[in-house]
């Protein structure tokens, strides 16, 4: 099935073009939701309210740019609106069910190091690690992140640097990174780009 034909019948509410939606993007946006939830329990949750508001908002799809990154968007905004929400806010780390990394090579070291450094931005704090994913990793820039945290964009600009000082510490305690100031893009291991 086409993307255009998948649209036209997610339009027309038929069930197995948003059966085909679905089974074509689920994967990649869980992986989005566990970067933000604390479990894959809530990730799961989060995958389900945010494919209900794709179907609900197909309609304002403008076939504008890739629509992809449309249910990408929808996908972070509930998590982030379902953080607020419910104040879930407890550090556990379970990076079995992180999926979805991309990497820029395909080495099994490159691999597993792009698990690690997930696991370490989990450990993060939840204001920074938020912060942190919005920033770097899905690309909004300090003035929508304080817009969509209700917070100063001081706030955003100043938890994204403690974030990333506090994720190089993480990564030198876990020997990912061998030396303090070592040369390792952290964000290349697990950008989307």
């Amino acid at each position: 099935m086409t993307e255009e034909a998948i649209l036209k019948g997610c339009l027309k509410n038929e069930a197995s073009a948003q059966r085909e939606l679905y089974n074509r993007y689920s994967s990649k946006m869980l992986a989005v939701c566990y970067r933000f939830a604390q479990n894959r329990e809530d990730a799961e949750d989060m995958l389900q309210e945010g494919f209900i508001k794709v179907f609900l908002q197909m309609h304002t799809f403008e076939n504008r740019g890739a629509f992809e990154g449309w249910i990408r968007r929808i996908m972070v905004h509930t998590c982030i609106n379902i953080l607020k929400k419910n104040k879930k806010f407890n550090e556990s780390v379970d990076i079995i069910h992180a999926t979805g990394v991309q990497v820029r090579e395909e080495s099994v070291p490159a691999i597993i190091q792009a698990k690690q450094v997930v696991e370490c931005i989990r450990l993060l704090p939840i204001g920074y690690r938020t912060v942190l994913n919005l920033y770097a990793v899905e690309g909004y820039s300090h003035r929508e992140i304080s817009n969509m945290l209700d917070i100063e964009e001081s706030t955003s600009r100043s938890q994204y640097t403690r974030a990333k000082a506090m994720l190089e510490d993480i990564l030198v305690r876990k020997r990912i990174l061998h030396r303090p100031k070592q040369e390792f893009n952290w964000l290349a291991a697990v950008s989307r780009r």
